[in-house]
């Protein structure tokens, strides 16, 4: 064989044992028995030094060297082998070992103390996990950035700078557009209660109406909706709440965008480095088109509405346009999970603030929940009122994923670009909606995204799908068109 096909052999196989480490990861969420969690923090540490030994091996730095690309593909599958190579040969094998370990511990303390509303009992382990990504950002930076670094993971060729400038153009016309709203009427709000059994019955449907391929994928509860795996094993989770059915309806469609995203990418690129999404922001485009400007479209909620009735019977709201405003009410909230399309990113920054403050050194973690509230209360202006509501609510930072956050607000302004170029290209759209039907809208998406993979970097997917270099102003221009018909500004 070739040093090209070697190289490829190895990255296969490797892929194969990161897939295994993921469905570790979603048992642990979903189906591990709560008293299991010692084990399995044992079990992820070892199955992490394993992956890190493969991909820190000489001989993939001997094959890099020697190899040829065929092609396109080939060219793009050795950068991204070089740039994991380079990147994890910078972090120590123990330390590898010691941040899955915490990490896989962390998760269970902090979704227990996330349950008891218990702040304290969840800080020691943070400092840990902190002190830890701390260590591995200044391994990867030499000398540079240390949140830079941390960010590269998720989201290449992305500074904190430029998403810092990003945010500075979206806060004004974002907190212009809030007050204006949460200055009108609310709309009627959706009450009673609604049987859970019922709601996971109706989102399957909703998953299969957006192309969630059943026969590779499942759709299971769990504490944080996810999605998980890739090519032909693609999970998701959900959750309910009796009395909130859009939580667990717009979960599901939310994490059906990232799972479709994985599952229709070429199958070409299976168990290889071009055979997931190419970064955490162009994901986050695909949930939240999905969830967003096809979801709550108001031709979608018809649809949605209809589908209701057939479910939980009459349940307080009379039209198809009183249920399109409560699917889109602007309201005063704390998780993020659950913001309306106007706040959202405003959850983002707050997050993206803290987080860089603590990776610096300049915000330590005893301050972490009263600097969270401060800034809630500066940015929302209310108070709030538990930790389950406030720092404790996202699983992110048990696990470590530090520089994750920002990604949810650069897919949120990747998919202004996207949605702009699609009712461009699908004249048909509205249409399709009305009856529940998204083909089009998700074929459109599977071939000018998704099938790509991880072919091309990150801001040139969506240039080349949008034919437009991203910028926020797509998505603020429809933020500001659809809340100002709703809410009559």
């Amino acid at each position: 064989m070739s040093a090209f096909e070697q190289l490829m052999a190895h990255a296969r196989e490797t892929a194969a044992l990161d897939q295994i480490a993921g469905r570790l990861g979603w048992d642990q969420e979903t189906m591990m028995p709560r008293g299991a969690a010692p084990q399995r923090a044992e079990e992820s540490a070892a199955i992490a030094g394993v992956l890190h030994a493969r991909r820190t091996d000489p001989q993939v730095g001997d094959w890099l060297a020697a190899a040829a690309a065929p092609d396109e593909a080939g060219a793009a599958q050795l950068r991204e082998i070089r740039r994991s190579f380079d990147r994890t040969a910078r972090v120590p094998a123990d330390l590898a070992r010691a941040l899955a370990r915490t990490t896989a511990r962390a998760q269970g303390i902090w979704a227990e103390a996330r349950a008891t509303e218990d702040v304290a009992a969840f800080l020691p382990v943070l400092k840990e996990v902190v002190a830890l990504r701390r260590e591995e950002g200044q391994a990867l930076a030499q000398g540079g950035d240390l949140y830079d670094a941390l960010l590269e993971e998720y989201e290449p060729a992305t500074s904190a700078a430029q998403i810092a400038e990003t945010f500075d153009t979206m806060r004004p016309r974002l907190v212009a557009l809030r007050s204006a709203v949460l200055d009108r009427p609310m709309p009627q709000r959706l009450e009673g209660q609604f049987d859970e059994n019922a709601q996971m019955k109706l989102s399957r449907q909703l998953a299969r109406s957006f192309g969630y391929d059943m026969a590779h994928g499942r759709v299971d509860k769990a504490v944080h909706p996810f999605s998980s795996g890739s090519g032909l094993d693609v999970r998701i989770t959900t959750r309910t709440n009796p009395a909130d059915p859009f939580n667990c309806f717009y979960s599901t469609i939310h994490e059906v965008g990232h799972a479709a995203y994985e599952q229709n990418i070429d199958r070409a690129y299976l168990l290889t480095p071009l055979g997931r999404g190419v970064s955490m922001g162009v994901h986050e485009s695909q949930s939240r088109i999905y969830e967003n400007q096809l979801g709550r479209s108001r031709a979608y909620t018809g649809w949605l509405f209809g589908q209701m009735r057939e479910a939980f019977g009459d349940f307080g709201i009379a039209d198809q346009d009183a249920f399109y405003a409560a699917v889109n009410t602007v309201h005063r909230g704390y998780i993020r999970t659950e913001a309306d399309e106007v706040q959202y990113n405003l959850h983002i920054m707050l997050r993206f603030d803290l987080e860089r403050a603590l990776m610096a050194g300049d915000l330590t973690v005893d301050d972490l929940e009263a600097a969270w509230n401060d800034r809630f209360a500066a940015d929302f202006g209310y108070q709030v009122d538990k930790p389950s509501n406030g720092c404790l609510q996202d699983v992110h930072w048990s696990v470590g994923l530090f520089g994750y956050f920002p990604t949810y607000a650069l897919g949120n302004v990747y998919a202004g670009c996207l949605y702009q170029a699609l009712r461009q290209a699908v004249p048909g759209l509205e249409t399709d909606l009305a009856q529940g039907e998204t083909t089009a809208a998700t074929g459109w998406l599977a071939d000018r995204v998704q099938r790509h993979g991880g072919l091309y970097a990150p801001r040139e997917v969506i240039a080349r799908a949008s034919g437009m270099e991203p910028g926020p102003e797509p998505l603020l221009d429809y933020l500001e068109a659809k809340f100002s018909a709703l809410y009559g500004l």
